[in-house]
């Protein structure tokens, strides 16, 4: 699954994300078509849908698999597929060599993979360009979490926060919702 060319609907929502990211180096792009000549060659299916990323076809993909009854193993590092693991769903990074099960993702996130978008929501992605809550770090977001069980059970509670993630969930919810 690869990324298709052009604009995605996160574009159309948020024109800064990943506004920050350099384009790709010139000397990777002639190498796309041996990769896809690759992977065709070994009769691997090969998919882009324009419009979404390969992140958003992969996440689909997987709940189709699990809603049929399949075992999945996503092969990758990104912290975002942490939010697709489950029973039936683990991730392969195969860089660091670890298998990713729901008690790996807590360890190493601090949430379980059912808060996991919250979780990214509030600490922002500096990579993607997205913001976050402006102060709280990954230590406060799991703190908070763990609490107020969601990042919608936290804007509830905003009140009873003090300081900054008081400012942060008050002033900046609807960044943090969009985040």
């Amino acid at each position: 699954v690869f990324d298709a060319p052009g604009k995605t609907f996160r574009d159309e929502q948020y024109p800064e994300y990943k506004a920050h990211r350099p384009s790709m180096p010139d000397d990777m792009r002639p190498q796309l078509p041996y990769i896809d000549r690759l992977v065709q060659a070994n009769n691997f299916p090969l998919l882009r849908v324009p419009g979404y990323e390969a992140d958003d076809v992969i996440g689909t993909l997987t709940r189709e698999a699990t809603e049929a009854g399949k075992e999945v193993v996503i092969v990758s590092g990104d912290k975002d597929f942490a939010q697709l693991i489950g029973d039936d769903v683990r991730m392969l990074d195969t860089l660091r060599d670890v298998t990713y099960d729901a008690e790996r993702v807590r360890k190493k996130w601090g949430v379980p993979p059912n808060q996991i978008v919250d979780m990214l929501a509030i600490v922002g992605d500096k990579a993607d360009n997205i913001p976050g809550a402006p102060g709280v770090g990954q230590k406060g977001a799991t703190t908070l979490l763990d609490k107020y069980g969601s990042l919608d059970g936290i804007v509830a509670h905003a009140d009873e926060l003090k300081g900054r993630q008081k400012a942060a969930f008050t002033d900046h919810v609807d960044q943090v919702k969009l985040s």
